[in-house]
């Protein structure tokens, strides 16, 4: 039963066996066994036995936890919390693979190192972080509290007091265990579900050995401020990354958390990559005649917008503005353009009498359609009369009519079908 105290034996052993005295350094043992471990190590004709010895003395000494109940109870305490002899892989080629690296003899002997040493890659958590277009313009720090789990500190993320745990019955060791129903004669469903009672770690710790801090679940929560800083120019979609700050667990390593920019959309300026724009409303007589306005930038800046004297607005020009636009990100102090779209407004209906007119001829250009009738001869022409016209509604007309005469044209050439006229008496 775990969760007793373990009978004390025998702890010099490993200290012998890698020829160290009992108060070693981690120093003075990782030099013990690379010479040791290089000389017996199969591959160079050495002994397999002694070399199973060396590296699981230097797995248990290595290890300050696995060290310190070692030198409490001795041997049997690691067999009876771990099994395999205090080895917690079961192969001495994993424990120098990760001494020296994987493959330093080629990996020829045992089968070369195990998987089942290796961590497994936690999982990143991803957030969307929503922006504004002035938060990207002039660059903010945002700070975000979060709940993570992390490695419970009192039992180190073993989950039990002696740092001892045993395989689960439910699913031997497995995490998984799988169940059968039949869904019809003859007919059995398997479905397979991570195991209630381990919680899918495959071990099993006595409620009297259970951590006080984290029950045995190994791990408890932390609360943590992490400082966003969204740079000058950052693009929607851009991502920023904490390394290793998602949530942690036993043999794992700890995914990182990615905050994803998702820009806010903006009531004045559009952003186009490094380019702003703006649009912006001027009269008849503005366009004609010239204007000034005030435009207020990102960073409250006052810009003055004027026209150059004579300079003339067309309806739906566009006007630029060199380094007012977004900062490049990483180099701030360069920028993309502002861009004005002008939009401009007509007098309504009406709003010109006569005389007004007049007058305005005498000033604006003539065109092609002048007033001077007197100059025309109008006596063969034929006149007609100017109505509004709404090219989207005209669009689609002339959709639903192509539409219609291709669908006629279709049963007009279907085989086998004869059209029966009607003869009238």
């Amino acid at each position: 039963m775990f969760g007793r105290v373990p009978k004390k034996s025998d702890s010099s052993k490993y200290y012998k066996v890698l020829g160290v005295a009992q108060n070693a350094t981690p120093d003075e043992l990782k030099k013990a066994y690379r010479k040791a471990a290089i000389i017996n190590h199969p591959d160079k004709g050495g002994d397999p036995e002694k070399f199973k010895e060396l590296s699981q003395a230097y797995e248990v000494l290595s290890d300050p936890e696995k060290r310190e109940i070692y030198d409490e109870y001795g041997e049997d305490a690691l067999k009876e919390g771990m099994g395999g002899g205090g080895s917690s892989s079961g192969n001495p080629f994993d424990v120098f693979e990760q001494f020296f690296g994987g493959g330093a003899f080629g990996g020829g002997f045992g089968g070369g190192g195990s998987s089942r040493t290796r961590k497994k890659q936690g999982e990143d958590v991803k957030q969307i972080l929503k922006v504004s277009l002035e938060e990207v313009y002039n660059g903010t720090t945002k700070k975000l509290s979060l709940s993570r789990n992390i490695l419970c500190k009192n039992c180190k993320g073993k989950g039990s007091k002696s740092g001892a745990s045993s395989r689960c019955h439910g699913c031997q060791g497995s995490g998984m265990r799988v169940t059968t129903r039949q869904i019809a004669p003859g007919m059995i469903q398997q479905m397979q579900h991570v195991c209630p009672e381990c919680r899918g770690s495959g071990e099993s710790i006595t409620e009297k050995d259970k951590c006080q801090q984290c029950k045995g679940k190994k791990v408890t929560q932390e609360k943590k401020v992490l400082e966003v800083h969204v740079e000058k120019g950052m693009q929607n979609g851009q991502k920023i990354t904490f390394e290793g700050q998602a949530d942690e667990a036993p043999d794992t390593v700890t995914g990182d958390i990615v905050f994803v920019l998702q820009l806010k959309d903006h009531p004045k300026f559009k952003r186009k990559q490094d380019d702003l724009y703006v649009e912006h409303n001027i009269s008849l007589t503005e366009a004609l005649c010239g204007f000034q306005f005030v435009l207020t930038h990102l960073d409250d800046r006052q810009l003055l917008i004027k026209t150059n004297p004579g300079e003339v607005i067309k309806p739906d020009q566009y006007k630029g503005i060199n380094d007012e636009g977004m900062p490049h990100w990483q180099r701030p102090f360069m920028k993309g353009k502002l861009v004005i779209h002008f939009n401009v407004a007509f007098p309504e209906a009406g709003a010109l009498t006569p005389e007004k007119c007049k007058v305005l001829e005498t000033i604006l250009p003539s065109g092609g359609g002048s007033m001077k009738s007197t100059e025309m001869a109008l006596d063969d022409c034929e006149e007609t009369i100017l109505h509004d016209v709404n090219m989207e509604e005209e669009t689609r007309r002339k959709e639903y009519q192509r539409q219609q005469e291709a669908y006629d044209e279709d049963e007009d050439d279907e085989p086998g079908v004869q059209r029966v006229g009607c003869n009238q008496q």
